[in-house]
């Protein structure tokens, strides 16, 4: 498993108690249960998405302006933002780095707990 996952799903945990509620709120509403989990599941990956994103910007941010992207004004830092971007998007399409799964089985488990306690 990836050493920084258990760091990503502590990070989450706000959001994720914020989404368990509403989700937890919602399946006794309008929304089926795997409604529910197909929102729980788009949000990791949106997680995951950001995190895998912010990890790539500091990484291109070491390599200076030298190589193709360069520094040119201030377009070659927002095109390395987009590209980074895109590169997270593709990362978390062809299966991620199991951040994502991390987050989504403890946003499930908090809305099983949010849950239970409000029967």
């Amino acid at each position: 498993m990836f050493a920084l996952a258990p760091l990503a799903a502590s990070t989450a945990l706000a959001a994720g108690q914020a989404l368990a509620g509403a989700v937890g709120s919602n399946l006794s509403g309008a929304i089926s249960k795997s409604q529910a989990n197909g929102q729980v599941k788009k949000t990791a990956d949106e997680f995951e998405t950001m995190f895998l994103s912010q990890t790539l910007d500091q990484l291109a941010s070491s390599q200076g302006t030298e190589g193709p992207l360069g520094e040119n004004g201030t377009g070659g830092g927002v095109y390395r933002s987009m590209l980074n971007q895109e590169y997270a998007q593709s990362i978390v399409k062809s299966g991620g780095v199991g951040i994502g799964d991390q987050v989504m089985r403890e946003m499930l488990r908090m809305q099983e707990v949010g849950g239970g306690a409000g029967r």
